[in-house]
């Protein structure tokens, strides 16, 4: 598991919080892959040849492995666009969810995959769902790793700009307090809040996203807060 998608913990003294883990996605295991048969193992190889054989002689293009992983997520882990999109038009659901609630889209958005973000999309997938253990989205997954490309992606498609996962965080909270403040996560939240996203929603202890970027010394993100019209007094209307 690449090191940035290990499940951390950010404890942020000043203004008093304790960030809520971020859910590891599971890519399959050397093992995993090396017991992998028909389309799976075809995918794993990369090989559109055999994905295509196979499926002409009847495979199913969306069985899963023991995780839940259709052969299309593994192409997302893998970061083959060629082979996910050979999937896609033999019939591969692009809004399949696999063992955790990831979705293809999630999985790419993760991985800051634009590529086969933009060919999910393109396909069909549902860049609204609800996806992750902890009832999120794509964009939240994305604005957490300051992917902002991906972002501005998932906006373009409709995502939801202020849901609040089971954690009560939206995509903004997360950007903020689970950033670093640097240039990624600044262009990240101007993303959301040209997108439309509320800078006013808060966390469940009331603590606006300007009054977290203030705590966190982000000085160039709390300006373009304020720049938008944000306080620090919370907001209690959420989506």
């Amino acid at each position: 598991m690449p090191t940035r998608f290990v499940t951390m913990l950010i404890v942020t003294a000043a203004a008093g919080i304790l960030c809520p883990p971020a859910g590891a996605q599971i890519p399959p295991t050397p093992a995993e892959i090396a017991a992998y048969t028909d389309l799976h193992a075809a995918v794993a190889r990369g090989s559109t040849a055999d994905i295509e054989r196979l499926v002409r002689d009847g495979e199913d293009i969306n069985a899963r492995d023991s995780f839940g992983r259709t052969p299309l997520m593994v192409a997302a882990f893998r970061r083959d666009a060629a082979v996910a999109r050979a999937l896609i038009e033999f019939g591969a659901n692009v809004n399949a969810l696999e063992h955790q609630s990831y979705d293809v889209i999630t999985i790419a958005a993760v991985q800051n995959d634009l590529e086969i973000v933009q060919l999910a999309i393109a396909s069909g997938g549902n860049a609204r769902a609800i996806t992750s253990p902890y009832g999120g989205t794509a964009l939240i997954a994305a604005a957490h790793l300051g992917h902002a490309e991906i972002v501005e992606a998932l906006i373009a498609a409709r995502a939801p700009l202020d849901h609040v996962n089971n954690l009560g965080w939206t995509a903004l909270l997360e950007a903020i307090v689970l950033g670093d403040g640097g240039p990624r996560y600044q262009a990240t939240v101007e993303a959301l809040i040209k997108g439309g996203a509320n800078p006013q929603l808060g966390n469940r202890d009331g603590a606006t996203p300007l009054s977290l970027a203030k705590a966190k010394g982000y000085a160039d993100i709390a300006r373009l807060l304020e720049q938008a019209g944000a306080s620090s007094n919370a907001s209690a209307d959420k989506e």
